[in-house]
């Protein structure tokens, strides 16, 4: 490793119109679990089942987005950030998935854009980021086919209502991580290990995701639609033969799965055999949709072992003991992202947005009051200067968006691991920026006077 790759560099290869953002996602920090009408998610499931999360945390308030929306989007504007990326709590538009629509819920997300708006930021639309409603998963969930209905319309609605002024849409957040380890691995909603499952789920998102398109290209004139889909290189453990096939195979689930029938028209070769008794006529045709970019989420690699107590017979692995950390207490893989941005160019040869990259810690305040994430700054120095090297290289990358605006909900870590750029007293819910928040400011001060 180069360690001037830690200094601050000038972001000159950077297209005119790159996009510097910041990202969250309803679930996370809105809180308002049972307010204006919202509806139980299988979240709200999730939180209330023994051994769910750390602690037996839940999204009930969160950082109480909901109600603090215009002190965040405030926020945003202080740090100069082009875009925000948020989602959509499908429970709290539809309380029970599908038929009647609540009002209250869809005005609070009018707020929010015209705020967002107002303040200079475009605002990027997430559809779905992991709140199934829970009225649908006891109808089945992803594992019923009828799922990319309720989907599409549901996508429907959203593109109706607020069409006229969000023109930037994803579909999904994380195909993989919400399907592998929500029916094969229980480490998230619903918390089901059945093989049937997780395919019937694997291609009914993938069928959704399709529908998802159609009705956006169909309704919001303009639409510039992309995917968030998480990828990192999977390596065997110790690099020992027993944890190879257990690696290949989770590679497929985890990196091509989705990738390869949304771009590509088919799925990678182990997943192809397995769930061809799901596939019907034209499924493929109804998944490999016209897309305009690249969604990537990446924060390091994965370390696979074999493991055949697992539903598929592989586990997570562990790192080298010997992995660079850079001072943030994790193993981190600046060259790993630089090689997955030329990867996605070489593969799929399509624009890329970093929709999200980040560092997790246990951050609180000094005596002062302030917070000196150093660690965080780090981690961003070697991931940004990584982007710039894959651009240099070919890679067609478009934006970056920072996980996470504030300090949040970290799913099954619950509120123990801190990944903002903005730290959240979850007492009093008072914001303070951290180092990293001016750090990121300056970054893009120095970006946009060098394009």
């Amino acid at each position: 490793m180069d360690d001037r790759r830690g200094m601050e560099t000038v972001m000159a290869d950077l297209p005119r119109d790159f996009v510097w953002g910041v990202s969250t996602s309803a679930y996370q920090i809105e809180g308002a679990a049972a307010a204006d009408g919202r509806g139980p998610s299988i979240w709200d499931t999730r939180c209330r089942t023994a051994g769910g999360v750390v602690n037996g945390d839940t999204g009930d308030v969160a950082c109480d987005h909901y109600h603090r929306y215009a002190e965040d989007v405030a926020l945003m504007r202080g740090l100069g950030v082009d875009a925000y990326r948020f989602s959509v709590a499908w429970p709290r538009v539809l309380p029970r998935g599908r038929g009647v629509v609540n009002e209250a819920g869809l005005d609070f997300y009018d707020r929010l854009i015209d705020t967002v708006l107002k303040a200079g930021i475009e605002p990027w639309l997430c559809v779905y980021h992991w709140d199934l409603p829970q009225a649908l998963q006891d109808l089945g969930g992803w594992a019923n086919r009828d799922s990319a209905g309720w989907y599409a319309d549901y996508t429907t609605l959203l593109a109706r209502r607020y069409g006229d002024r969000v023109k930037r849409w994803i579909t999904f957040n994380e195909f993989s991580v919400f399907t592998l380890f929500g029916y094969a691995i229980p480490w998230a909603a619903p918390g089901i290990t059945d093989r049937e499952q997780h395919l019937r789920a694997i291609h009914h998102v993938n069928l959704a995701h399709g529908a998802g398109v159609d009705a956006i290209r169909a309704l919001v004139p303009g639409a510039s639609i992309g995917a968030v889909h998480n990828r990192q290189r999977v390596l065997p453990e110790g690099g020992r033969p027993e944890n190879a096939e257990a690696a290949a195979l989770l590679d497929e689930h985890w990196n091509l799965t989705f990738c390869d029938p949304q771009l590509l028209g088919h799925y990678p070769p182990r997943v192809a055999r397995a769930i061809e008794p799901y596939v019907k006529a034209g499924d493929m045709a109804r998944i490999c949709r016209p897309m305009d970019w690249f969604g990537l989420n990446h924060y390091g690699p994965i370390f696979a072992r074999a493991n055949p107590d697992m539903t598929w017979g592989y586990g997570w692995g562990d790192a080298p003991p010997d992995s660079p950390t850079y001072g943030v207490g994790w193993a981190v893989f600046p060259d790993a992202f630089r090689d997955e941005l030329l990867e996605i160019t070489r593969r799929y040869r399509m624009p890329i947005v970093i929709t999200e990259n980040g560092c997790g810690g246990s951050d609180s305040p000094d005596e002062s009051g302030g917070i000196d994430d150093q660690h965080r700054i780090n981690y961003l120095r070697l991931y940004n200067a990584s982007m710039q090297e894959a651009i240099r290289g070919g890679a067609d990358v478009r934006g970056y968006f920072v996980w996470s605006l504030l300090d949040n909900f970290e799913w099954g870590s619950g509120y123990g691991n801190r990944f903002g750029i903005v730290h959240v007293d979850f007492e009093s819910q008072k914001r303070t920026p951290k180092a990293s928040a001016r750090w990121y400011t300056d970054l893009i001060k120095r970006a946009r006077s060098a394009a």
